[in-house]
């Protein structure tokens, strides 16, 4: 078999012109065809990801959050239930909402020796000391306040990283 040197359609030996174009094939030798060009579906669409931005909430599979809500919730309350039921290790959800009630959990124990030292030291300079041991007191509300949101958050389905301690990641 040889192919038309003008527009590469296969002939068949004998024949002078070429059945597509029309060119004489005869007294000149014919170059070989290019190999044809394999026909691609269409291009995927492309789907656009917005990217991470730090603080911003995962996305939870919905029904993973509604299956494992009251364990998320649980977590904030009593952090070591979801541990010792093993849902962090069937959920992503209840992994995510358990590692931040085990990291406030973690930081509340912090806060109060490191409150229960402060205290011991400031409550011996008068004035200045009963003062700072009231202003550091008042600091204690901010983690109460910080599983309030975590429990919202875990009743909206959502897995956001909680401010100032939702950074650390406990369970792996």
């Amino acid at each position: 078999m040889t192919f038309c040197g003008n527009c590469g359609t296969q002939i068949q030996e004998g024949i002078k012109f070429c059945p597509s174009c029309g060119q004489m094939v005869g007294g000149a030798p014919t170059q070989p065809a290019p190999p044809p060009t394999p026909v691609s579906a269409a291009p995927e669409p492309q789907v656009y990801t917005p990217p991470v931005m730090p603080g911003a909430p995962m996305q939870a599979d919905i029904q993973d959050a509604q299956e494992n809500k009251a364990m998320a919730v649980l977590a904030y309350i009593l952090f070591f239930i979801p541990l010792l039921t093993g849902a962090h290790k069937t959920s992503a959800f209840a992994k995510f909402h358990t590692n931040q009630g085990t990291v406030m959990a973690i930081a509340s124990i912090t806060w109060s020796i490191a409150y229960g030292i402060l205290s011991a030291i400031l409550v011996f300079i008068p004035y200045i000391g009963w003062l700072l041991m009231m202003i550091i007191g008042l600091t204690g509300f901010v983690l109460p306040i910080l599983c309030i949101v975590g429990i919202v958050n875990a009743v909206n389905g959502q897995m956001k990283p909680l401010p100032l301690v939702g950074g650390f990641t406990i369970i792996k």
